[in-house]
């Protein structure tokens, strides 16, 4: 069978057809002027007219519209009907997400947040400033810096607003996310009791987190100072609630979150001693409703570890609990969480100190030689109780940090009525109440 297309004969003797050349000069206009006329004969004698034409083409820009519209219904239909039929159900809402979508989330800063240069955050800590440092970890330096706070610009110290800025001082992955994290999590948070952030610096190698000053320092340098006498027995009681207000709030967001890095060190007091906890760069969110715990690598600071957490990987809420027991320790008892010996080995606080606890007789061993002698020795019985249940070696016997609060709570309204009672005045106090 022949090829189904085949070229036309070509004749040699026959004279080619020469290629058209552009009209030049009067034939030009002459061509062009006849073009004019004979489309323009053509639109009149036989094509519709131009509104109609823009009609026409008006309907059926409106058509294709709708079908499209319809098309992108349909399809979004269809996209739906699969993932139900696969058991996806309703879309995710952000509260629901599982962690590892959590992680993944870019940190966006909030509206309120201010972004700092690093010049002007250079020039408020007198250029970073060895005199200027308020405190120092694993994560770097914290400088206290002047801000005007109505042009944010860098201030003097007599002029300025004082703030905390916290340079990074290491880099790599996990302390960029450590900072990212910890700005994640302070944008969306609003307590009395957790330390407010103030802004942040991103530029080129710095990162830097701005918060508002706390005056008094952290938790840690009073406990450990010997003479340090305004730390009486009151105010480590108000100071444990104030802390314990703060988890138990991040602990009943929709989505809990687990601070994980719980420490003397991380709280920060004011000029009344009212504290605020800080530090939430290991923080992540907790297990929601239908999980029993999150998996985790086991990151924190040694002596404040729950042990189910530090065997497993396991993170739940009762994590965070066990901290603050630890913390609660420190308060009774004025000692790191990693006490030393004389024979230079180091052991655990909790793990040394709950055998006294749990002993009337002994429980003064342990207190605090500031404070051993000016505490009623029922209260400090009451809050010794409290530690143990904290510190409790299964989760499932550790109260919530809202029954913490309750008894810590409890706990003060006693011993304030047992001063008025001293005083004579317990009567008003309570008719007052009722």
């Amino acid at each position: 069978m022949g090829n189904c297309f085949r070229k036309k004969s070509h004749n040699p003797n026959q004279p080619q057809p020469q290629p058209a050349r552009p009209p030049t000069g009067d034939d030009a206009v002459k061509s062009s002027r006849s073009r004019k006329m004979s489309t323009s004969l053509i639109q009149t004698s036989s094509g519709p007219s131009q509104s109609s034409k823009s009609k026409y083409c008006k309907d059926e820009q409106r058509s294709a519209t709708r079908q499209e519209r319809n098309k992108d219904v349909s399809s979004h239909s269809r996209k739906e009907n699969r993932k139900k039929s696969k058991g996806h159900g309703s879309p995710t809402t952000p509260r629901d997400w599982p962690v590892s979508r959590v992680k993944k989330l870019v940190w966006v800063p909030g509206r309120n947040i201010k972004s700092f240069y690093y010049s002007v955050l250079r020039a408020a800590t007198h250029k970073f400033s060895d005199e200027n440092i308020i405190g120092e970890g694993g994560f770097g330096k914290v400088y206290i810096g002047y801000i005007n706070p109505h042009s944010m610009s860098a201030a003097k110290p007599d002029t300025g607003k004082a703030v905390a800025i916290k340079v990074l001082g290491r880099r790599g992955v996990q302390s960029d996310k450590e900072w990212q994290n910890e700005l994640t999590f302070l944008k969306t948070l609003n307590h009395p009791n957790v330390v407010k952030l103030l802004g942040y610096c991103n530029e080129r190698d710095h990162r830097i987190v701005v918060y508002e000053y706390m005056c008094r320092g952290s938790l840690d340098t009073h406990l450990l100072r010997e003479n340090d006498t305004e730390l009486n027995w009151s105010r480590r009681i108000k100071i444990a609630i104030g802390i314990a207000r703060a988890v138990d709030y991040l602990h009943s967001c929709a989505r809990p979150v687990i601070h994980r890095d719980l420490k003397a060190s991380n709280v920060l007091l004011d000029a009344e001693f009212n504290p605020e906890l800080s530090d939430f760069g290991l923080a992540r969110y907790g297990p929601l409703e239908d999980q029993s715990h999150v998996s985790s690598g086991v990151i924190g600071t040694r002596g404040y570890i729950a042990p189910e957490y530090f065997t497993t990987g396991h993170l739940t809420v009762k994590t965070d609990v066990y901290s603050f027991g630890v913390v609660l320790l420190e308060l009774f008892s004025g000692c790191v969480a990693v006490k030393r010996s004389r024979d230079t080995s180091e052991r655990d606080l909790a793990v040394w100190a709950k055998p006294h606890l749990s002993s009337h007789m002994e429980l003064r061993k342990i207190i605090d030689k500031k404070i051993v002698w000016n505490i009623d020795m029922d209260e400090a019985q009451k809050f010794a109780s409290i530690i143990c249940r904290c510190l409790s070696s299964d989760p499932k016997n550790r109260p919530t940090m809202g029954e913490v609060l309750a008894s810590l709570e409890q706990l003060e309204q006693d011993m304030l009525l047992s001063n008025l009672n001293t005083l004579g005045l317990s009567k008003y106090y309570r008719r007052a109440h009722i």
